[in-house]
C-alpha cells in the first residue's frame, strides 16, 4: 500500500528511533508512554518517563507502590486521572495476569484508562499484531490526506477517521508503521505551519491539493469556559518550615493529590482557619492572584500567606491534612498551582 510505505520509507530515513519508549518496546514501556503522551508533548514526556520507569521498572513495582508516590511523579503533567488508572491497571494485571500484560485487544481494552487506540498501539508496537491507532496526530495526518471534514471528537467524524486508519495499517512492519504516522504527525504535518515540502505523502494530500491545510481538522466548536475563584491558604509555620497541606477526595479535580485549603474569596480568613482547623494566624499577606486552566472552566487562585502561631496542633498522620515540610522534600501527589506556590516558599 503506497500510503503507508512512503511513510515507512520516511520513518527509516527521518524519523525519531531514539525516543526512551522506543528502546525494547515491551507492552509495559509502550502502555506507560502512550498514557503520559495523551494531551502532552513529546518534550515534555521524555522526562517524566525516564523517572517514571527509573522509580517502577515493571508491573510489580507500579502495583506495589502508595498512590502517593505515583501522583509524586506524576506531578505537572496533568490530567491526573491517568495515573490513578495506571496504577489502578498495574494492581489489577499483577492480581489477575500474574504481573504479566495481556496480550489480546479485548482484555487489555477492559483494563481503566485504555481506549481503542491506546490498546492498538500496545498490540502493534509491543506485540506486532496490526491494529490501527488514532491518536491527536494521527487525526490530523488522516483528516489532512483525505480532507475528511467535521471535527474529529464528532461520532461521525470519528467513525470515518477509524475506517480509513484500520483499512491503512499495513500488516508487515506494523510497529514501525505505528510509530512513523504519529511521528509524522508530530513533526512534519504539525498544527500550525506544516512542513509539507518534507512531507513523503504530500503528493496525495487533498488538503494541500485544495490549499487548505488550514482548515484539516476542523476546529472543535468554540465554548465560553465559565470562571471560578478561591482563596488558598497557605498556613505556614516558620520555625520549623512548615506549611499545612490537605488531601483532595478521590473524585474530581485534582483527586487524591495533596493541595492547599481552599475558601470562598469573602470569608473572614483568622475566623475561617480557627474553625476549620484550630489554627490562630500571627499575621496574613495577601498574594498576586493567577490563573489555572482546565478543560471545562479557568480558575482565579488569590494564595494569602497565612503565618501560624508556634503552638499550632500537629495533624495525625492519618489525617487528611498534613503539615508538610518545605525543607525537606516528601514524596506527594501535588497540582502544579501548588507546586509553584511552594516553590516561591522555598526561595
Amino acid at each position: 500500500m503506497e500510503f503507508s510505505q512512503n511513510i515507512l520509507k520516511w520513518f527509516d530515513h527521518y524519523g525519531r528511533q531514539d525516543l526512551p519508549w522506543q528502546q525494547d518496546p515491551s507492552s509495559y514501556r509502550v502502555w506507560i508512554s502512550e498514557i503520559m503522551l495523551q494531551q502532552t508533548q513529546v518534550t515534555t514526556v521524555r522526562h517524566y518517563f525516564d523517572r517514571f520507569i527509573q522509580r517502577f521498572p515493571d508491573i510489580n513495582a507500579l502495583a506495589k507502590a502508595s498512590l502517593d508516590e505515583v501522583l509524586h511523579l506524576w506531578s505537572g503533567l496533568g490530567y491526573y486521572a491517568r495515573a490513578k488508572n495506571l496504577h489502578k491497571t498495574a494492581q489489577i494485571i499483577d492480581l489477575t495476569y500474574q504481573g504479566k500484560f495481556p496480550n489480546t485487544f479485548e482484555k487489555i481494552l477492559a483494563l481503566p484508562g485504555i481506549g481503542r487506540s491506546t490498546a492498538g498501539a500496545i498490540l502493534s508496537i509491543s506485540c506486532q499484531q496490526p491494529y490501527p491507532i488514532l491518536d491527536g496526530n494521527v487525526k490530523r495526518v488522516l483528516s489532512r490526506y483525505f480532507a475528511v471534514s467535521g471535527w474529529p471528537g464528532e461520532p461521525k467524524t470519528m467513525q470515518k477517521l477509524w475506517g480509513l486508519s484500520e483499512k491503512l495499517t499495513p500488516h508487515q512492519r506494523v510497529h514501525h508503521y505505528t510509530q512513523a504516522i504519529m511521528d509524522l504527525g508530530a513533526t512534519v504535518c504539525t498544527r500550525v505551519k506544516p512542513k509539507c515540502l518534507l512531507c513523503p505523502i504530500a503528493k496525495g494530500c487533498q488538503a494541500k491539493k485544495l490549499n487548505r491545510i488550514a482548515e484539516f481538522p476542523a476546529k472543535r466548536p468554540k465554548k465560553i469556559l465559565p470562571i471560578k475563584a478561591r482563596l488558598f491558604i497557605m498556613a505556614v509555620q516558620l520555625k520549623p518550615r512548615l506549611i499545612l497541606l490537605e488531601k483532595r477526595p478521590t473524585q474530581g479535580i485534582w483527586g487524591g493529590l495533596w493541595s492547599l485549603p481552599e475558601c470562598p474569596l469573602n470569608v473572614d480568613v483568622q475566623n475561617w482557619c480557627y474553625k476549620t482547623f484550630q489554627l490562630q494566624l500571627k499575621k496574613t499577606k495577601i498574594w498576586e492572584p493567577f490563573r489555572h486552566t482546565f478543560t471545562h472552566f479557568h480558575l482565579n487562585i488569590h494564595p494569602i500567606f497565612c503565618e501560624v502561631k508556634k503552638s499550632a496542633k500537629i495533624c495525625s498522620p492519618l489525617s487528611k491534612q498534613q503539615w508538610y515540610s518545605l525543607s525537606q522534600t516528601e514524596k506527594l501527589g501535588l497540582p502544579a498551582p501548588v507546586k509553584r506556590l511552594l516553590a516561591t516558599l522555598h526561595d
